[in-house]
């Protein structure tokens, strides 16, 4: 029997769809699931196909050729502990083997050098897309040693998305790279999706836009500078009816976002780090807030504040949301990409920006046409320091900061909470300003607890005793 070139321990979704993509591309493909109806479903489902289904780790094991090459599609944390626990001591030197969830990156340092112990190639990787894009070409961000890179190049460039004939996979660093940019790229996910969904706040309860109209909307923008998937799939989102009541889809959905914990993470590690992610941080707190649903109803009867309705010609705040939501979303990718450049310093992983945007733009979720522009950014300038001071970003957000504060205004003016357009603004004008009140945070803490300051007008530490005469 021929040997299988690669394997996959989890037939679930992910699993399922990434073992039929790269079938399709050529590659004989082993799976094996711990349960047993997933496998019999992996194995009489495709005839004729180049798979093969394995019923207990021994026949997988002995159905790859060597090096073995086997991808973990398993749920983050405690589970990926327990499948290394199963097959490692059945691998050999060499063998590579590949963490393809959403793992944490701390944890994917810590069970790469246990693994590189033993003489076992291991590479975490972030695979973006979802279901279609796992069948049909995702973002694949893989990281671990250099060596155990070039035993899956050729396979992740074969599966991988393709945008001008460029596969959207690339060598991230070691250890952790991977993971930790799939997690940024979650973070500035979590982003993206908020200003969206504030952009849709303000033109459907400011405005009173009917969904047929926010259909029409998002359609136009996604023919312009913000075309992305998640700007597609909004367009379609007001389209969809549900078959019993005839009543819109989105408007039937509970207003309570729920998260698996990637962004949460992008923000706790740009603490850490001391990176400022304050849209990102935004739209993982606008998540946890919509879960206090309970909390909301009865505020909503005790608390008051302005009715939504703008009476401002639509058409003008239309253009000034498209604006806004354009400059807010600069404002929110230069915080990840700076939140990169830390973690590339600490982690010592060497990440290369332009390579990241270009993966990006093809197969992920936050695809857009943007990306290109970012990846001409890094090749303008390999050390640039934040995206806002590019040449071209500066002129785009130069000329539509004045929408961003009038969207910011007119929520503010209506009572429409706009937590991300907010702090995108709020990081701009931070961002932009030579001076800060930080200097009277210092004089406080050195009032109360001697911390010392620094002056502007001399080198080295200073205290005062402020309570003497």
């Amino acid at each position: 029997m021929n040997k299988a070139n690669f394997g996959f321990m989890g037939l679930g979704v992910m699993g399922h769809m990434l073992s039929l993509n790269m079938e399709r591309n050529g590659f004989h493909v082993a799976g094996y699931d711990i349960d047993k109806e997933k496998v019999k479903a992996f194995g009489t489902s495709y005839p004729g196909k180049n798979l093969v289904a394995c019923e207990t780790l021994d026949e997988f094991l002995a159905t790859l050729e060597r090096p073995r090459r086997i991808m973990m599609m398993v749920p983050a944390g405690k589970v990926v502990d327990a499948a290394i626990a199963s097959i490692k001591d059945f691998l050999e030197p060499g063998d590579l083997l590949i963490d393809g969830g959403n793992s944490f990156f701390l944890d994917t340092e810590r069970r790469s050098k246990e693994l590189e112990a033993k003489g076992i190639v291991y590479i975490g990787t972030g695979v973006s897309g979802g279901e279609q894009g796992a069948l049909w070409g995702p973002s694949i961000m893989p990281g671990g040693q250099p060596e155990a890179w070039e035993l899956v190049k050729p396979i992740f460039e074969a599966i991988s998305a393709k945008v001008q004939g460029e596969p959207c996979v690339a060598y991230m660093g070691p250890r952790g790279a991977g993971h930790y940019v799939k997690m940024v790229h979650n973070g500035i996910e979590y982003g993206d999706m908020q200003l969206i969904a504030e952009a849709y706040d303000l033109l459907h309860r400011g405005l009173g836009l009917s969904n047929a109209e926010l259909h029409e909307v998002f359609s136009e923008w996604n023919r312009g500078e913000l075309e992305s998937y998640l700007i597609e799939i909004t367009a379609d989102i007001f389209t969809k009816s549900d078959p019993e009541s005839g009543q819109a889809v989105v408007d039937l959905i509970l207003d309570e976002a729920q998260q698996k914990g990637t962004g949460k993470w992008t923000s706790q590690n740009s603490l850490d780090l001391g990176a400022p992610t304050p849209t990102i941080n935004a739209a993982v707190e606008s998540r946890i807030i919509s879960a206090y649903k309970e909390e909301r109803m009865a505020a909503a009867h005790v608390l008051t504040g302005p009715e939504p309705k703008i009476t401002t010609d639509s058409g003008e705040v239309i253009g000034w949301i498209k604006d806004a939501l354009y400059a807010a979303k600069i404002c929110s990718y230069a915080q990840g990409f700076a939140l990169m450049r830390l973690a590339s310093k600490e982690y010592g992983y060497n990440l290369n920006y332009g390579e990241i945007a270009r993966i990006w733009r093809g197969g992920c979720i936050i695809r857009a046409r943007f990306l290109n522009d970012i990846r001409q950014a890094y090749m303008r300038n390999i050390d640039l320091s934040n995206l806002m001071v590019d040449p071209e970003f500066a002129k785009a957000m130069n000329s539509r900061q004045a929408a961003l504060r009038k969207v910011v205004a007119l929520a503010a003016e209506n009572g429409i909470p706009t937590l991300a357009f907010s702090s995108a603004l709020a990081y701009y004008d931070a961002y932009r300003s030579a001076r800060l009140p930080a200097n009277l945070t210092q004089a406080q803490r050195d009032y109360f607890g001697a911390h010392t300051y620094r002056r502007l007008d001399r080198e080295g530490t200073f205290h005062t005793e402020w309570t003497t005469a």
